[in-house]
């Protein structure tokens, strides 16, 4: 009896482990981007160059994890920006990057929350539009941490 206690319960350590490993990855590979200067009609413009790496998860789903960003002074519950880092690093109040956040488009509204959340999309990847992030999640889910 205490074997399989035992195994039941190392098998949701490992299925728990690896569902977080694979959130975390997905940052990891969304990291690989270098930018080119380009200009528009209002100056110098970075536009993102992805790797093959993340040129593969364009259009797949992928799970991330971070935390909600409230962006525009308030909380829209069907689209928020996911940050792999703390609000105080993230890339608008701290020292995060660009491909540290992603616009995330939610099939159904969420409560705010401080906590660390985790998502599932359709992964786009945007060069053209600078009024939106690089990264983009589309018709994503909240996933039960």
């Amino acid at each position: 009896m205490k074997k399989g206690a035992f195994l039941v319960s190392l098998l949701l350590t490992l299925v728990t482990f690896t569902q977080k490993t694979y959130a975390q990855e997905v940052w990891k590979s969304l990291s690989e981007v270098t930018y080119k200067i380009s200009q528009d009609n209002f100056g110098e413009l970075y536009v993102p160059v992805f790797s093959e790496n993340i040129k593969k998860l364009e259009g797949k789903v992928v799970e991330a994890d971070g935390y909600i960003i409230p962006f525009e002074g308030m909380f829209k519950p069907t689209h928020i920006i996911l940050s792999s880092l703390p609000l105080a690093e993230c890339f608008f109040c701290g020292s995060g990057g660009p491909e540290t956040v992603m616009e995330v488009m939610l099939s159904s509204p969420i409560k705010y929350t401080s906590k660390r959340v985790k998502v599932r999309g359709k992964l786009t990847l945007n060069t053209a539009d600078p009024e939106k992030l690089m990264y983009i999640l589309k018709e994503a889910v909240l996933v039960e941490n």
